[in-house]
């Protein structure tokens, strides 16, 4: 079973590169099922409820998402009409949404979707180790694969959350820093995991937003608007291939497009 997973969308680049070229991915890829993370994908900065219905309508089967999933207000009513975006189930109990989804891969396999997110140099929250040690064997009895967005800023945490996974999911892929790393591999006992996966959007930028904004708060120390970059955008994803029977992945590989 192949299983596309597309990093970060950016704001309008990010969505109009993913409407152009998704499509002939999944042909391309014989692809059975999408998942693609949406936190920046309405001006930069969290997702509307109109935003996360086109990019569904493109052809994502599960939008997951991090630490800006909350920066529209309009996203906290939306939680409640689409079970197909999710935010990190290690913020406290309380707050609307949902961290999980089991759906059909296009061969009617179950397939379960996962976010989480790291704690270093981020927001406050749960642990995401004893957080997923308690609910991924729950959905194990559920689902044929468990793929896992790892929302994190440090690679340490990243990779060793990887481990800690080793053979109990599908696959863990890192997200949040827009930049893609090159240690896609299989884990030992049948992990798929890369650190990060990059971001949908413009590389043009310093991780999707204009050069000169960005620019200007490292030189100044002060605050500045950033605004989404729209030159160059590419496309950065993963494709899993996942052996049904057990869940297993049989190989990662990342793939790029503009």
């Amino acid at each position: 079973m192949k299983i596309l997973f597309v990093g970060d969308v950016v704001g309008r680049a990010g969505r109009k590169i993913l409407e152009e070229r998704l499509p002939e991915i999944q042909q391309e890829h014989e692809i059975e099922f999408t998942i693609a993370n949406v936190e920046n994908a309405a001006g930069g900065f969290g997702v509307t409820p109109s935003v996360g219905e086109k990019i569904l309508g493109y052809g994502v089967d599960v939008m997951t998402s991090g630490n800006h999933i909350w920066d529209k207000k309009e996203v906290f009513g939306y939680f409640d009409q689409q079970p197909r975006l999710l935010r990190p189930g290690n913020y406290p109990p309380g707050g609307p949404g949902q961290y999980q989804f089991v759906g059909e891969a296009r061969s009617g396999v179950l397939v379960a979707v996962v976010n989480l997110q790291g704690r270093v140099f981020m927001p406050i929250i749960d642990c995401p180790f004893q957080f997923a040690e308690r609910e991924i064997p729950k959905l194990a009895k559920q689902a044929s694969a468990i793929v896992v967005d790892f929302h994190a800023e440090a690679t340490s945490e990243k990779v060793a959350f990887g481990w800690f996974m080793n053979g109990k999911v599908s696959a863990v892929i890192g997200t949040h820093t827009h930049i893609p790393t090159a240690d896609a591999r299989v884990l030992p006992e049948g992990t798929a995991y890369i650190s990060d996966v990059g971001m949908t959007g413009s590389y043009e930028s310093v991780i999707g937003m204009e050069v000169d904004s960005s620019l200007s708060r490292f030189l100044t120390g002060l605050p500045s608007h950033f605004k989404p970059a729209t030159e160059e955008p590419c496309l950065s994803s993963v494709i899993l291939d996942i052996d049904e029977s057990d869940g297993s992945a049989r190989s990662i590989r990342r793939l790029s497009v503009s």
